[in-house]
């Protein structure tokens, strides 16, 4: 999947300054400024556009590696760089990072851009209006005035594989412009488990009762700001899907030996699919 890069990736907010190595990432709403030669993408340095940017518009995201080999990523919040500087790139819409290359450099400008999106919508506090400043030892914007808090935005949500012996509940979306089939999926409530979230989703969406609810793998989804929950459960009772053609455009029992889905590297309902296709998973 996109976060299973093979460095280590540090997330610990650590106030500090960039060296010329270290990569800045400039974002525009769900967009980020690269460079794309087919799927092979790089970022900005520091040492390149420091003479363009000022130092206290640029913030400090994250490190991926150790060693020599850590590479450091920072947001920068203006920009004025020169023409000749920005030949090559252009702002890509976050979907690029599903599919670039090297896998680290893709997960790194999908969660820069969930972190950039946090802080532009996370100027005021939401409690008495007053601006937020940065606080130095979290990521979290603190209100001076009323002292609130605020930390970056997670929604908890649930992918469900859906069974019934040799066959899965397989569906598309209706009205999106991701058209491959998916599984079904919904954000938890408050005030109910992930478990109950898995129930009423799947009650919601095709009208089917299910049992055995297991657990199997979790990831996180800065296209969405979502950390997503993986479960397998099975069919109790009758089969006849009752879709709610608002959320879904097809919802159908395919064969294990029908499913055309392949392996993408990317996706946590992929990685589910593959593996009921593969016949890996057990309960």
């Amino acid at each position: 999947m996109i976060q299973d890069i093979c460095e280590v990736y540090h997330n610990e907010y650590k106030e500090q300054k960039p060296k010329s190595s270290d990569y800045c990432m400039f974002v525009k709403d769900r967009s980020v400024l690269l460079k794309k030669q087919e799927d092979n993408i790089t970022f900005f340095t520091y040492g390149e556009v420091s003479n363009y940017v000022k130092i206290e518009d640029i913030i400090y995201l994250f490190a991926i590696g150790d060693g020599e080999n850590q590479k450091k990523y920072f947001l920068c919040r203006s920009m004025s760089l020169p023409d000749e500087l920005l030949q090559g790139y252009t702002y890509e819409n976050q979907n690029v990072f599903r599919t670039a290359k090297p896998k680290e450099q893709a997960f790194a400008g999908i969660t820069a851009c969930q972190l950039a999106n946090w802080y532009e919508n996370t100027k005021y506090c939401g409690h008495c209006g007053t601006e937020l400043v940065h606080d130095h030892k979290e990521r979290m914007m603190r209100c001076p005035s009323c002292n609130a808090m605020h930390y970056p935005k997670i929604s908890p949500a649930v992918i469900i594989a859906l069974t019934d012996k040799n066959r899965i509940l397989m569906t598309k979306y209706a009205g999106r412009d991701y058209k491959k089939y998916a599984l079904i999926a919904g954000f938890t409530e408050i005030g109910e488990t992930v478990e109950e979230t898995v129930k009423r989703e799947v009650m919601e969406e095709v009208g089917l009762r299910v049992k055995n609810i297991r657990y199997y793998k979790s990831q996180p989804w800065s296209f969405s700001d979502t950390l997503l929950m993986g479960f397998f459960c099975e069919l109790d009772g009758e089969d006849t899907i009752r879709m709610d053609e608002e959320e879904l455009s097809v919802a159908e029992w395919v064969n294990r030996e029908d499913m055309t889905v392949t392996f993408d590297d990317v996706s946590l309902t992929n990685e589910m699919m593959i593996a009921f296709k593969e016949n890996k998973y057990q309960y």
